[in-house]
């Protein structure tokens, strides 16, 4: 049990699924705070979509302002279709970009594994999965670690006078390259000890950079097996051989695309979850602990919300992070996907891991009834 007892979280609800699949997490939180000793505070703020249908904006100043004053911050989704026509700073994803700027939250960890209860679910065949899987099972257990508030987004933007050409700038400083570096080299230490560097260094001159930094970045870290590949060929071996990759590490853009890729082979996006970290020096850090958002890897898919068919289990398992990296809560993380796992292994889907061929072994529920079960199998 932690020195302290309460704890305050940003809740971000957000848009389309974010408000539904967000319930049932709070209340496995507040069911782990009940078992271990602990009291979640909930602060309840508006970003995206809903904040610009109430104020005019992504993201208001008071939201990032009381989100730096609590000790983690968990996001649903943002975004839809009715605020697509809005320019690009108007655009709800802009409050995810102001966010993780004003938060400091720079490294953005992503892991996807291949939980044996929904090997169906994979699109792979075994010999993919089994290739270079250190047991020799069909499975495999990697962690992206994107850079998060550089890069293409975050780059110079603009359009020409005449409305006739665009342009966004990839721009990286050697500060911001570093310290995510070593971000993925301290996960590769108590994982395989294998590190990837993912980029387009026969092309991009930010890329040719990055590798620079990580020749230099590496010799701290001799014990680590460092590897570098093109993006391209990156996005092929995911599909070839998962099994190869340990930690890979890439910049914003990259990580963006190559995790949701990998979120397919997992079984569906709605199993990955996120935790996007700052420094343990930084001022909004809390007793040494990062500050830490949260958030499951999918978007906000307008075209199933309201009918509780949703995925809650990314934000359940991003909530277990939360307790890991912000609260230093390991016992109280690993009960949280143990439930997750008790729950996957009594057949229990949603509508997006569900498989046609495992017959009666699924029974398919809802987003809610997917929460209760979990809430059930943490309180057993």
């Amino acid at each position: 049990m932690g020195l302290l007892t309460n704890y305050s979280i940003a809740l971000v609800p957000g848009d389309g699924i974010g408000p539904e699949v967000i319930e049932p997490t709070t209340e496995i939180l507040d069911a782990v705070g009940d078992k271990y000793g602990y009291v979640f505070n909930y602060v309840e703020l508006e970003a995206g979509g809903k904040a610009i249908d109430s104020s005019g904006e992504p993201l208001p100043a008071s939201t990032l302002a009381v989100a730096k004053e609590c000790d983690a911050l968990l996001l649903g989704a943002v975004g839809g279709p009715r605020w697509d026509t809005l320019p690009g700073h108007l655009r709800p994803e802009r409050a995810l970009l102001g966010l993780r700027s004003g938060l400091g939250v720079f490294a953005n960890l992503r892991p996807a594994a291949l939980l044996p209860q929904l090997r169906a679910a994979c699109p792979l065949k075994d010999g993919a999965l089994i290739a270079s899987n250190p047991d020799g099972k069909p499975s495999f257990d990697l962690l992206i670690v994107r850079e998060l508030t550089g890069g293409l987004y975050f780059g110079e933007r603009g359009r020409s006078d005449d409305g006739k050409a665009a342009f966004d700038t990839e721009r990286y400083s050697w500060n911001e390259i570093e310290r995510v570096l070593r971000v993925g080299y301290a996960a590769a230490a108590v994982r395989r000890k294998k590190l990837c560097l993912v980029d387009k260094a026969n092309v991009l001159e930010s890329s040719r950079f990055w590798r620079e930094v990580c020749a230099l970045v590496s010799k701290d870290y001799p014990d680590i097996e460092t590897s570098y590949l093109y993006v391209d060929n990156c996005a092929m071996q995911l599909i070839r051989d998962p099994g190869q990759f340990d930690v890979i590490v890439t910049s914003n853009l990259f990580g963006d695309i190559l995790s949701d890729e990998a979120s397919v082979l997992t079984g569906s996006i709605g199993m990955l979850p996120s935790a996007s970290l700052g420094s343990p020096t930084d001022p909004l850090a809390k007793d040494g602990r990062p500050m830490g958002m949260y958030e499951p890897i999918h978007g906000s898919a307008p075209d199933i919300a309201g009918q509780d068919i949703a995925n809650p289990l990314g934000t359940i398992l991003s909530a277990a992070m939360m307790l890991r990296y912000s609260f230093a809560m390991e016992t109280e993380a690993a009960a949280i996907e143990a439930a997750v796992n008790t729950v996957l292994d009594a057949g229990l889907r949603t509508q997006d891991i569900a498989t046609r061929s495992a017959g009666d072994s699924e029974k398919i529920v809802g987003t809610k009834a997917m929460g209760k079960a979990v809430l059930k199998a943490l309180e057993q």
